[in-house]
């Protein structure tokens, strides 16, 4: 156990990944052009903080102008780096590999997906992958795939501006509280096309985690994890 302590320790340096632009339609945005981003690529840890709804202090992020247009019921791409200037071309330019943990994504209609802080109510899971039966975490997934984290955004949605939350979280540390390191920042979309056919029920951030959780507060190593609940509301779906 001391190795395994000094292996984390040692890439707790190379752990943090920011997501830094959105590709839709093959076209990918280019680094915070549509997504806002911060200069530093460090976690949120207290799942109180209105910083774990769209990121912020003590990582600051950059506003920007761009709503990117999305057709419901398509597919697009988040793009991780451990760096806004890494390349995605080695697994270490994406997060750290022994940060293993569950992914996300999430809506929240707004009025101005420019203005909108993204802190309070109206937000909807629509993605969440965890730890699948053959031990694969959702951020191995992202790693593996070069950065890449694909989410559907649903044909049954009011047509809109949204801002799109996509989350990382890192359960290395997770076994005391606070721990679990969220990494998430938000896209500035806007819907089109969509039905309107279903409102979904929604909820706060800050507020939609709770550091007992126990998907939030976990040993990931010791006893193995075969069974692991994703924090956050249940997943919305058309």
């Amino acid at each position: 156990m001391k190795v395994l302590g000094a292996l984390l320790a040692a890439s707790v340096a190379s752990a943090h990944t920011i997501f830094s632009s959105l590709e839709v339609n093959g076209r990918n945005f280019g680094v915070g052009n549509g997504v806002r981003v911060p200069s530093y690529n460090g976690p949120i840890e207290d799942v109180t903080s209105n910083s774990i709804a769209c990121n912020g202090a003590p990582n600051p992020t950059s506003p920007t102008s761009t709503i990117i247009d999305v057709q419901a019921g398509s597919n697009v791409t988040a793009i991780w780096r451990y760096m806004l200037s890494s390349t995605g071309s080695a697994p270490n330019d994406i997060m750290d590999s022994t940060h293993k943990g569950p992914i996300s994504a999430y809506l929240k209609k707004v009025d101005n997906a420019a203005t909108d802080s993204g802190v309070g109510g109206g937000w909807f899971k629509i993605q969440e992958y965890g730890l699948d039966s053959s031990g694969v975490w959702g951020t191995e997934r992202v790693i593996n795939g070069q950065g890449r984290h694909d989410i559907r955004i649903p044909q049954c949605i009011a047509p809109g501006q949204y801002l799109l939350r996509a989350e990382m979280l890192a359960l290395h540390a997770a076994g005391n509280y606070p721990g679990a390191q969220f990494y998430q920042e938000c896209a500035q979309i806007n819907v089109i096309g969509g039905t309107g056919a279903r409102t979904p029920s929604t909820v706060s951030l800050p507020g939609a985690y709770s550091g007992s959780h126990p998907g939030v507060r976990i040993s990931i190593y010791w006893p193995p994890v075969t069974n692991y609940q994703v924090p956050g509301p249940a997943v919305f779906t058309c």
